[in-house]
């Protein structure tokens, strides 16, 4: 079976796809939110980031030629604005981080 045909590959890139939309929806009042919902948010933030890591890493691993195009073009694309797969993550923990120690230093 290729890579995409399975429902597992499918369900989970849906589900990644919804849920990344609905957390940068609510993102954009969080300037308005309060301790606990900022710490929500960013608890979220960062469960999202390591479904999209594992979900990347199923991509690398596997024999499928068009899982390896995707990765390709993803790197393709980070490349035009000078990142890599592995940089794009450094940078999103780093924001996260500097999130959080924000939200420490308000308390």
């Amino acid at each position: 079976m290729a890579f995409f045909e399975s429902e597992i590959v499918q369900d989970e890139a849906r589900r990644l796809f919804t849920d990344y939309q609905q957390l940068m929806q609510l993102g954009s009042d969080y300037g308005k939110f309060d301790r606990e919902g900022k710490k929500l948010y960013i608890e979220r933030m960062e469960e999202m980031m390591e479904r999209y890591r594992v979900f990347m890493k199923r991509f690398e691993l596997s024999e499928d030629f068009q899982a390896k195009l995707t990765v390709e073009q993803l790197r393709t694309q980070l490349g035009q604005f000078g990142l890599t797969p592995e940089t794009m993550f450094q940078q999103m923990e780093q924001t996260l981080l500097r999130m959080k120690s924000q939200l420490d230093q308000q308390s």
